[in-house]
């Protein structure tokens, strides 16, 4: 059992109050928040180790490109890569989708082929393919939610076939919490002879994911969804893939050699990474691994279980409020996405911040699979390794509150 209490110490900005009350943050699916450890790392390379790496020979040149990877050696072990060069670091997820999308889908894959992905994809692993399909002519095909907001196992079979060229396939829900079996459907994906990616971006910050395991092709995160810094993310490829794929972009460090009419590319992962990197987010993020791997992703996962079973028995007793996706703890991660009838989710976000209580409101960029449950919008409160039952409790009844609210408005315009 992980000690909240001592490990809430650690964030700076959970000691602080909103509108008068101690912050709860609840948008752990948005960001995470930022231990100390974190923020002393970016603050100690800029201070004592600033310089662009990969280029020079005096010692601070080096000291950061040792330390940058460092932390490339540190990912490849988090989720088991072959390699190290199979390590590409990138902006985040959403660049690491369009870095597939464009280095090797576009010139790969022809008129007559289709893409498979699924109804809650995030907007990062549907936009992108929407865009290479209609250039190139693919068809788009989606697996569709049983009732339970899982993926219909079933209708994925049939949708998966030969002309299959890549399923691309979020591992955990944003918005449902729903963590996906992927297994069944990269085993039909193989079969066809169709590549895999699968969006990591809210699974590994929360349990162990090993590549090898997957037995994906592209594996794409983000680091500010596990402590670490905005503007760092991660795709990870089969070195064979990333040895045929052109570079994402033209500049420095992604070359070997240049003449004035021509030019080599460089090694990977370097080919990958023009120009000048986020070297201090990097740096920060290893700091972010250092910090999970002493708390260990297990814990984080039990934690978070024993969270959202305790949510969902609380916020199942208010009457009016509707929850979406799996109704078991044990389906799902640290998400819980809900309406309360009566209340615009925007609305119901306000009167909470109104509280310090800190929650998502807006279609969480799924907007097919709002028009999937006929809505505009939800509200998600979404957990992590710093948050309580108490910030749970703080919650439910801040969401009685906004009941009570609503029922005064709602006479007041009775008696109108």
């Amino acid at each position: 059992m992980l000690n909240t209490e001592r490990i809430r110490t650690d964030f700076p900005i959970l000691q602080r109050e909103v509108n008068g009350f101690p912050l709860v943050y609840l948008d752990n699916a948005a960001t995470t928040q930022k231990p100390q450890a974190v923020i002393d790392a970016i603050v100690r390379y800029y201070a004592y180790e600033n310089a662009n790496i990969h280029r020079g020979v005096h010692t601070l040149s080096q000291e950061a490109t040792n330390h940058y990877e460092q932390v490339r050696r540190q990912v490849a072990a988090l989720i088991q890569a072959p390699d190290a060069d199979s390590v590409i670091f990138t902006k985040g997820t959403t660049e690491s989708v369009n870095m597939v999308m464009k280095c090797w889908a576009a010139p790969q894959l022809k008129a007559g082929q289709n893409l498979v992905l699924s109804w809650p994809e995030h907007h990062s692993n549907l936009v992108p393919w929407q865009m290479l399909a209609q250039a190139n002519g693919l068809a788009l095909r989606l697996i569709p939610l049983n009732a339970e907001g899982e993926l219909d196992l079933s209708a994925a079979e049939s949708l998966i076939d030969g002309n299959t060229g890549l399923l691309a396939i979020q591992q955990m829900s944003n918005v449902l919490g729903s963590l996906h079996d992927l297994k069944p459907l990269i085993a039909a994906a193989r079969r066809q002879g169709a590549k895999v990616l699968v969006d990591g971006a809210q699974s590994v910050p929360h349990l162990p994911v090993s590549v090898q395991d997957l037995d994906c092709d592209f594996l794409v995160f983000s680091a500010h969804k596990m402590l670490g810094p905005t503007g760092v993310g991660v795709l990870c490829a089969r070195r064979e893939l990333l040895d045929s794929m052109p570079p994402y972009q033209g500049g420095g460090a992604m070359i070997k050699e240049v003449w004035p009419e021509r030019h080599t590319w460089g090694e990977l992962p370097y080919r990958f990474e023009a120009g000048t990197p986020n070297i201090s987010g990097v740096v920060g993020f290893g700091a972010a691994l250092d910090y999970l791997e002493q708390i260990g992703l297990e814990a984080i996962w039990e934690h978070e279980q024993m969270l959202v079973a305790y949510a969902l028995d609380k916020m199942k007793a208010l009457d009016g409020l509707t929850i979406y996706g799996p109704q078991h703890a044990a389906q799902r991660s640290g998400i819980v996405s809900f309406n309360l009838e009566g209340l615009h989710p925007q609305d119901l976000g306000e009167i909470l911040d109104q509280q310090g209580v800190a929650i998502r409101t807006g279609h969480h960029c799924c907007q097919p699979l709002m028009q999937h449950y006929g809505v505009s919008g939800m509200a998600r409160a979404s957990f992590y390794l710093y948050n309580t039952p108490a910030e749970v409790d703080t919650l439910v009844s801040a969401l009685q509150r906004a009941q009570r609210l609503l029922q005064r408005r709602q006479s007041r315009l009775r008696q109108t």
